[in-house]
């Protein structure tokens, strides 16, 4: 039936211009359509995920409605999402079910897929003790993590009304609260793709329970890991890296609270603020900053990883990225 539709409604004609199908002509002259390499990011892998279920929370219609209250929420201020439902980003799955299970999801195979990418590159969990991931849904990567890492002690922050769907993992304790008032104490806070959801006042604030949150107050040692979309470079350009990082910026706009996508001098002017000393930059996986804002440190340090490396090495990815932002 669904098949039908599409051949009726030629929609591979409309996917093929956009690199989503490829078509080639039979000696017969009938059209022939296959799926383009940028499919295979739509089709489960060998963990048994994709991004298809990323693209179907972004035009799921609770996200698509935001939209119409964009131009509303510029000119007299607020979130478009609260104008359209109102009720904040977080906190609707908690009053819809359907569209809670729909978000979930999307988040468990986005980021299935990210954390396999950067536990293949990253080493900064290996002298971990006890790590705590502050907003971490349904404890998926942190149980990747304490997988790799099985001497870690995990405990997975978020509202009570996630972790209440959440399964038991070894070695991981689901915890619920505000990571606004406060941040369960660790040698390591562990935080993915959260900061961009949130304005400064905001991003502040909860930097500021993680610093707290540390061996007495940061004072003795410990270490926050901040995962966090690419970063917005101070002079734009027309490449498809830019692109889909501005269309992460606006979709940011539509569905946050002040949320946004930040430069470089953004991230230190944070991070200092709250109390720490610099930043570190770990390494780029999949389009992905990997941030260790420092407690000793006194400058803003690159790995050897350049941005211009990571951009490289993130260009298979590239073309799912634009198409998730679009």
């Amino acid at each position: 039936m669904v098949l039908h539709a599409a051949i009726q409604l030629d929609l591979f004609e409309i996917m093929a211009p956009d690199l989503i199908m490829k078509c080639s002509v039979s000696s017969s002259g009938s059209r022939i359509y296959t799926m383009a390499p940028m499919c295979r990011y739509l089709l489960k892998n060998e963990s048994g995920v994709s991004y298809a279920p990323l693209l179907k929370l972004l035009h799921n219609k609770v996200f698509m409605e935001t939209w119409s209250h964009l131009k509303d929420a510029v000119l007299e201020g607020g979130s478009p999402f609260h104008r359209a439902h109102g009720v904040h980003l977080f906190e609707y799955p908690g009053k819809d079910q359907m569209f809670n299970q729909v978000f979930n999801e999307a988040m468990l195979n986005h980021t299935t897929m990210f954390m396999s990418n950067m536990l293949e590159g990253y080493k900064g969990f290996e002298q971990v003790r006890r790590l705590v991931d502050v907003g971490g849904g349904l404890g998926v990567s942190l149980s990747m993590i304490t997988s790799k890492y099985p001497h870690i002690k995990g405990i997975n922050f978020d509202l009570p009304h996630v972790i209440q769907h959440a399964p038991s993992y070894p070695g991981l304790e689901h915890v619920g609260g505000d990571m606004f008032e406060s941040v369960p104490s660790a040698d390591t806070i562990f935080m993915k793709v959260i900061l961009h959801d949130w304005s400064d006042a905001h991003c502040l604030k909860l930097l500021k329970n993680c610093h707290k949150a540390l061996p007495d107050g940061g004072g003795s040692g410990g270490k926050v890991i901040v995962v966090d979309a690419s970063i917005l470079p101070d002079v734009p350009d027309s490449g498809s890296t830019t692109k889909s990082i501005c269309q992460l910026d606006l979709a940011m706009l539509a569905v946050s609270r002040g949320g946004k996508e930040r430069r470089v001098h953004e991230f230190l002017a944070l991070a200092k603020e709250a109390g720490f000393s610099g930043i570190t930059y770990a390494g780029c996986f999949c389009l992905y900053w990997v941030m260790e804002p420092q407690i000793t440190c006194t400058t803003l340090k690159y790995s050897t990883c350049s941005r211009a490396e990571a951009i490289k090495a993130a260009r298979s990815f590239r073309r799912c990225i634009n198409l998730v932002a679009q």
